[in-house]
């Protein structure tokens, strides 16, 4: 059955993402909004909207119940829920299902396997991926975890087996801060994913961080798209995406591609996933595989000319990927810039009105972002309020394409990281492509 009207549990430029896919489709759209969330973008631009709940996020859109409701209310077939949020929880892909809703994304069976870190990498492994060495599981106590350290090797770094964003995370250089680490990994696990449990790798101490597309369908077909060079990073958060990676070339790329494709396929995945590596000295390590669009994904969809979002949508509702391994290329080079409501220099939120907004053009750009003159960026959730793309036929013809189109964007009324995108444009480091995930905390410190 085709899908004629999709309900978007989310918010902001991914919430408009979706419906502008829909709208080429033909297929009827519903946005959900919090109060504070009335007079959004998504709200204007949707066929029909559905208030869920107060602004607190737990209240709305987190809230199950209210966003099963609007489904049912306005008659949707499918649920679409971006990132963040809910996209990643497999208790409400099996409660959409349930409720006899279409899940846009993965079974909810996938996406427990690979939220839970341990598991995810247990099961990475057995079909072939390589892993960063470490504990084989959790580890339940830090005498445990200090003999597994010992034998491995300082430095290593402890993980939140439920984590992500970089909570629930520390890095331990000597055996004597162990046991004060594994308490405070275990502590900053529970209480931002209510599971304690933690677990060890080596930690590796200049990777670059990769990531690769890919797509799988209820036919058996499973392809990647090429990867995306997250490695500019504050604080384990991305703030610049690239493809391709300047430091891979075609025979990295051809490995590592056709081992995350074989392991979907292998693994009957079903719709669009990310599966992230770190690289050091020539070598790929398994770190996480996200089940779910990725806040990055206009990178690929510059290098390839495809509609991922659409894909998604056609993969549930049954039919065959429309993009097959044979049928497209990576064209150019795209880079992503993350622009977030905070001071430039202390990394401060700023939320507020927007007095004045001007989207930046030409060939090669794209302005992803739900904001516009005069709304207000609520103070409850992330803060960022865009994303600037652009492609270009050479990498350095792109970064030359990013500094016009930063130049161009006007955002008044809040301060924004755009300042901060040019000076990291600026840096030799990052012209060249020798930059790592610790590059950029390392340099902020010298400024």
């Amino acid at each position: 059955m085709p899908i004629k009207k999709i309900l978007i549990a989310n918010r902001g430029e991914i919430a408009l993402r979706v419906i502008r896919a829909c709208r080429e489709m033909g297929i009827q759209t519903v946005a959900v909004h919090s109060t504070a969330d009335a007079n959004s973008m998504a709200v204007r631009l949707a066929d029909e909207s559905v208030c869920i709940g107060p602004p607190s996020a737990r209240e709305s859109y987190l809230n199950i119940p209210s966003i099963l409701s609007a489904a049912a209310l306005t008659g949707a077939d499918a649920i679409h829920p971006g990132y963040g949020f809910l996209s990643e929880n497999a208790q409400f892909a099996r409660m959409v299902e349930e409720h006899g809703f279409t899940f846009i994304g993965p079974t909810p069976e996938h996406i427990e396997m690979m939220g839970d870190k341990v598991t995810a990498k247990q099961t990475v492994k057995k079909l072939g991926l390589p892993v960063i060495p470490g504990s084989e599981g959790g580890v339940s106590s830090a005498e445990e975890g200090l003999k597994i350290a010992v034998e491995m090797g300082f430095p290593v770094l402890i993980k939140a087996a439920s984590g992500g964003g970089g909570k629930g995370m520390q890095v331990v250089e000597r055996a004597e801060d162990f046991k004060e680490r594994y308490q405070r990994a275990r502590a900053e696990a529970k209480s931002n994913f209510g599971d304690d449990t933690v677990y060890i790798e080596k930690f590796l101490k200049n990777p670059r961080h990769i990531e690769i597309q890919v797509f799988g369908d209820t036919q058996g077909n499973a392809i990647h798209l090429g990867e995306r060079d997250c490695s500019i990073q504050r604080r384990h958060q991305k703030l610049i995406e690239e493809g391709p990676s300047p430091v891979l070339d075609d025979e990295k790329r051809y490995e590592i591609g056709k081992l995350a494709a074989d392991m979907i396929r292998k693994l009957g995945y079903r719709g669009a996933g990310t599966i992230e590596f770190l690289y050091e000295d020539g070598k790929f390590y398994f770190m996480e595989m996200n089940t779910r669009i990725q806040v990055e994904h206009p990178v690929t969809e510059m290098i390839t000319g495809i509609d991922l979002i659409a894909e998604q949508i056609r993969v549930a509702s049954g039919l065959e990927l429309m993009v097959q391994k044979d049928n497209f290329r990576l064209r150019g080079h795209a880079i992503e810039i993350r622009i977030n409501a905070e001071d430039p220099d202390t990394f401060m939120p700023s939320p507020g009105t927007i007095t004045k907004f001007h989207a930046p053009g030409g060939l090669g750009v794209r302005f992803d972002s739900a904001i516009y003159g005069g709304y207000t960026i609520p103070p409850h959730y992330d803060s960022m309020i865009g994303k600037l793309i652009v492609h270009g036929r050479t990498r350095d013809e792109c970064i030359r394409r990013l500094q016009r189109a930063i130049r161009e964007t006007v955002i008044m009324g809040v301060k924004t990281t755009l300042p901060l995108h040019s000076w990291i444009l600026e840096q030799e480091e990052f012209r060249s492509g020798d930059y790592t995930i610790h590059w950029l905390e390392k340099k902020l410190k010298e400024r």
